[in-house]
């Protein structure tokens, strides 16, 4: 029963979410906006439901079955991925370098704050 109640609490977010995109006309996903709502609702609570962290420790465990469509779209569009590799592989690349470079940014940038606040309480 457990399980039911946290996908339950996930379902709603996500319609939170996907109301509130629709409503309001945002340019972003409803289940992300349904995300935000929960991760914030969470840090304000500052703890999570029993019955959400069995609904997600369930979920995440069986994470490895979400490739599966991935897969299986790369199988049937693979003669469209053959003609249209070189974008592809730029886009990629590209992508990976331009998150690398903000993830080491944000740690440079929150390692500095952090450094300079601490040096007074030593």
């Amino acid at each position: 029963m457990k399980f039911i109640n946290g996908i339950t609490i996930l379902l709603v977010y996500q319609l939170i979410g996907e109301i509130s995109v629709r409503y309001m006309q945002l340019p972003i996903p409803g289940p992300v906006l349904g995300m935000i709502l929960l991760f914030l609702s969470l840090m304000f609570t500052k703890k999570v439901n029993t019955s959400l962290d069995t609904a997600t420790t369930t979920l995440l465990s069986h994470f490895s079955l979400l490739f599966v469509p991935a897969g299986v779209g790369i199988m049937v569009h693979f003669e469209r991925i053959e003609n249209e590799w070189l974008p592809i592989s730029v886009a990629l690349l590209l992508s990976t370098l331009l998150t690398l470079i903000c993830t080491a940014a944000i740690m440079w940038l929150v390692n500095c704050v952090f450094s300079k606040s601490g040096e007074g309480n030593a």
